[in-house]
């Protein structure tokens, strides 16, 4: 049977990614509390494609997951995967996403209800063209502000506020929690946001807010400065998205450091 994949062209183009997206499969990652955690991640796999070839082998990343099985996922997993897919596609580089919803225990701040938070991460690995392997993670975190410039404005009156979103992208030579970066970006905000609130938890998550207003230009900056002194981190990128309550836009800052230059 022809390989039509395999056929060589004349006045081709490099192809920086080409791959499989959209694909739903099992992995086990790594849980503070209980050692691990069954979850499903949404993965992204791609080579890059020489000129001179049409195209690559699809199937063959699926292979190669599959080989992998429903083992562990750490950085060191994530390299034999980049691996295997560069040599089985004959690749200069390979690259794999795996983002996935991991769960957290939390109580409610007073009451201690019992909830399970949700957050969204992602592990992202790249095997270049000099057999260097660089892994990132990176962690989605609900929480809630309060607006400075509102509470001054309404003293003694109810103050608005809005859900924030902060990302998180970290390189790193250390293991770090995702329980550990959650801790550290709900710290730097005026409140976490929780899943199991009675009256009394939600007064006091008001009330907290209410003391520890912030831009988000706050946030970026505390968490950046949480992150640089956390060891082994010597890349990290946070992004504060405030979804606004009372304007019809939302508001964004960004801070992004290379700690090794």
């Amino acid at each position: 049977m022809i390989d039509i994949q395999s056929q060589h062209i004349d006045n081709g183009r490099t192809i920086d990614k080409v791959g499989v997206t959209n694909l739903s499969y099992p992995i086990v990652v790594m849980d503070k509390k209980y050692g691990e955690q069954h979850t499903v991640a949404t993965i992204k796999m791609f080579v890059q494609l020489p000129e001179h070839f049409r195209g690559t082998h699809m199937s063959r990343f699926l292979e190669v997951l599959n080989k992998m099985g429903r083992t562990r996922i750490t950085p060191g997993k994530i390299r034999d995967i980049l691996i295997s897919i560069k040599q089985v596609l004959k690749a200069r580089t390979a690259h794999i996403a795996l983002t996935f919803p991991y769960f957290i225990d939390q109580q409610a701040p007073v009451s201690k209800s019992e909830g399970l938070r949700e957050y969204q991460c992602c592990f992202e690995g790249t095997h270049d063209e000099n057999n260097s392997v660089h892994f990132s993670l990176e962690v989605h975190v609900t929480v809630l502000n309060l607006c400075p410039c509102s509470r001054e404005l309404s003293v003694g009156k109810s103050a608005h506020n809005q859900r924030s979103e902060v990302r998180v992208r970290i390189k790193t030579d250390k293991l770090i929690w995702i329980e550990d970066v959650v801790a550290l970006v709900e710290a730097s905000a005026s409140s976490p946001v929780y899943t199991v609130l009675k009256r009394v938890d939600e007064k006091a998550v008001m009330d907290k807010a209410h003391d520890n207003p912030r831009f988000v230009e706050d946030i970026v900056r505390e968490v950046a400065d949480r992150l640089e002194k956390t060891e082994g981190i010597y890349y990290y990128r946070v992004e504060s998205e405030n979804f606004e309550s009372i304007h019809h836009h939302n508001v964004y800052a960004c801070i992004e450091r290379d700690l090794t230059s």
